[in-house]
């Protein structure tokens, strides 16, 4: 479980191919990542296989604070790779990384699963002020999931949905904070993006739909 609270941007450094899917090697600030645990990579929840670097080790006579970049391995299988751009990724690409919430963390954005519903696609960006808005084209089965002022996470960040101003289509105001400390303000027209609707949604048209 994760908040779409992003705590840090790492880097891919190596994408490698199996037989299952990909294994990507990523660049991080964490430092103390175990093996087996949970992290979201642009809103993809992956598990971490290795971890290491970071940390300073006895005899390390470089200066306080020079510390190694961390790193982490986790793959994605071919389930994975099927409903998300992860197939797409490759050495040097930025994502949005954010650790799994632990029961004493400030809940500041919504539940998010880090389970990707889908691709979106961006069909028009503007600059409105100190807001970036976006306008993504949903995939198909997300519209009635969407509603103005209601949650959706986007390559993992807990967004609010601005406007819903055309059939499976959200727009999305991005704040200038959230441009500089994600991978958001980066997007231009024809990138595509992870897209999680709000679990809550989920369940609620889930109860209402008829008994097969």
């Amino acid at each position: 479980m994760f908040t779409g609270l992003v705590d840090d941007v790492g880097t891919i450094d190596r994408v490698t191919g199996m037989d299952a899917g990909r294994e990507l090697r990523v660049r991080c600030r964490y430092d103390d990542l175990a093996e087996g645990e949970s992290i979201a990579l642009n809103g993809v929840c992956l598990t971490v296989r290795e971890a290491g670097g970071g940390r300073r080790e006895a005899g390390d006579k470089r200066e306080a604070g020079d510390k190694r970049e961390a790193w982490f391995t986790c793959a994605a299988v071919q389930t994975t790779l099927a409903v998300t751009n992860i197939g797409d990724w490759k050495t040097g690409q930025r994502v949005n990384l954010e650790r799994a919430l632990r029961p004493t963390d400030r809940l500041g954005g919504h539940f998010v699963q880090g389970h990707v519903d889908g691709v979106a696609r961006v069909t028009q960006t503007e600059v409105d002020g100190d807001a970036l808005l976006i306008d993504l084209a949903l995939p198909s089965g997300l519209s009635d999931l969407m509603v103005e002022r209601g949650s959706v996470a986007v390559d993992g960040v807990s967004l609010t949905v601005a406007a819903v101003p055309a059939p499976d289509t959200i727009q999305l105001a991005i704040i200038d904070y959230t441009r500089r400390h994600t991978t958001l303000g980066a997007l231009k027209r024809g990138d595509t993006v992870h897209i999680e609707a709000d679990i809550i949604a989920k369940h609620v048209r889930r109860l209402l739909q008829p008994d097969v």
